[in-house]
């Protein structure tokens, strides 16, 4: 909508301080006014208004790295010994059809609308053209990418010269950059995967175009083995080399970093996304060091084959496993404060996608959702923010809202259809079962 106001709610502000009794008024996809409730605010002529009363208003989440092309894959990783990668994921992806595709980005845009998830940055697939097309309906604000791979053995379908690696995505920019809410960034699927040649002119298109460069860096020793064997450097130090990082440059994972891989991000201004629940069974990320050198660091889920894509689940994995690797040796039980993790998940994760969002402050792009405060789980508190971090979920999501759109209101998604998607979903099982798989 032009003009949407959220009368008489709480809101979240960028410092982690609550105002209570605000009122939100946003015009032309921003927020433009945060002040004081009055009585009259819920007769507003000409508005598109949501009753804020019991509710926290508060930035919408940035999933920053997830994989749409995993969506039906939930349920078949956990567990699974190494390598999921070349075991499970790639061949589940090299069968992937355009109706797969187009039910799996469904499925991902109610799951994010539904969990509070407002930006999102896809790491690329296959037939992403088809996921454009529903998450430019969705209203969802995104940035994707193809997958972009060279390696020789790859199944058939998945088996590409790299012209043809770049191509995907130069046709997914094409066709949808600036479609909606959507963006396209050009990506480097698994590093060791890719040819110098690829990355090379992958990093070349991103640069032409003025987009971002993802890539998978530092997640298994493996990748850090096979650069340190062929060219006596670790990744990141082989990639700096190539004179291709950037503050444009998205390093997702980077679990296994040297100390001069450290340097090296802060040094070239590359941004950073940590995927709590699967990075934790790979190892533990040095956050701190990272924060401390003021590199932007993001939060992903890494797609629901790990573990569904709910970044409410991803904050509380993080806060864990910060306490337990770094906080509990020097005995610091805030070494990862709550207040960091929210902004990890909101500004932080919107800087990290070049959005100029994630906070509530006039001027900022109107992209909010509003918790439902009145419930047991979560009333009373001492301290709204750490309740947040410790026991809001998913499910207490009422309303989301993007670029001043209503995506969701009290639970019902407006635009998309919850109840047709969830048939095709049953019809897809059906399927499966029937075919034994």
């Amino acid at each position: 909508m032009k003009n949407l106001m959220v009368a008489d709610a709480s809101v979240l502000m960028p410092d982690m301080t609550i105002r209570e009794h605000q009122t939100i008024q946003t015009a032309d996809g921003k927020i433009v006014e945060i002040r004081p409730f009055q009585k009259e605010d819920r007769n507003a002529e000409g508005k598109e208004w949501i009753d804020g009363s019991g509710k926290l208003l508060m930035p919408g989440l940035a999933d920053c790295h997830m994989h749409t092309g995993q969506q039906l894959l939930k349920g078949k990783i956990l567990d699974e010994l190494p390598m999921i990668w070349t075991r499970i994921m790639l061949p589940f992806e090299s069968t992937l059809t355009d109706e797969k595709m187009e039910l799996s980005a469904k499925l991902a845009a109610l799951e994010m609308i539904k969990s509070g998830t407002t930006a999102f940055m896809d790491a690329g697939s296959y037939h992403m053209e088809a996921a454009a097309e529903v998450y430019a309906a969705s209203g969802l604000r995104g940035i994707l990418s193809a997958s972009t791979m060279d390696e020789k053995g790859l199944p058939d379908s998945i088996e590409h010269t790299m012209e043809e690696a770049v191509r995907q995505t130069d046709r997914l920019y094409d066709g949808y950059n600036g479609k909606g809410n959507l963006k396209v960034a050009y990506s480097l699927r698994s590093l060791i995967s890719c040819s110098e040649d690829l990355i090379l002119k992958a990093a070349e298109r991103s640069r032409e175009r003025g987009t971002l460069l993802q890539a998978h860096m530092n997640e298994y020793p493996n990748e850090i083995n096979v650069y340190l064997q062929k060219k006596q450097m670790r990744p990141l130090e082989y990639l700096e080399s190539l004179g291709i990082l950037n503050e444009h440059f998205i390093s997702a994972h980077s679990i296994l970093l040297s100390e001069n891989e450290k340097d090296i991000l802060e040094r070239n201004q590359v941004r950073v996304c940590h995927c709590p629940f699967s990075n934790c069974g790979k190892g533990v990320p040095d956050t701190t060091a990272l924060l401390q050198r003021k590199i932007c660091v993001g939060l992903g889920t890494d797609g629901a084959a790990h573990g569904g894509l709910s970044l409410w689940n991803e904050m509380k994995i993080f806060r864990s496993v910060m306490n337990a690797a770094w906080g509990v040796p020097v005995q610091n039980p805030a070494v990862m404060p709550a207040k960091t993790i929210l902004s990890m998940a909101t500004e932080q994760g919107y800087r990290l996608m070049d959005e100029n969002g994630g906070k509530i402050e006039q001027g900022s792009k109107a992209d909010f959702i509003t918790i439902r405060l009145m419930q047991p789980h979560l009333y009373p508190t001492g301290n709204l923010v750490n309740t947040l971090l410790e026991c809001a979920a998913a499910g207490d999501v009422c309303d989301c809202v993007v670029e001043g759109q209503i995506l969701m209101k009290d639970r019902q998604v407006l635009t998309l259809d919850e109840e047709k998607i969830l048939a095709e979903a049953a019809a897809y099982m059906e399927r499966k079962d029937t075919a034994g798989c």
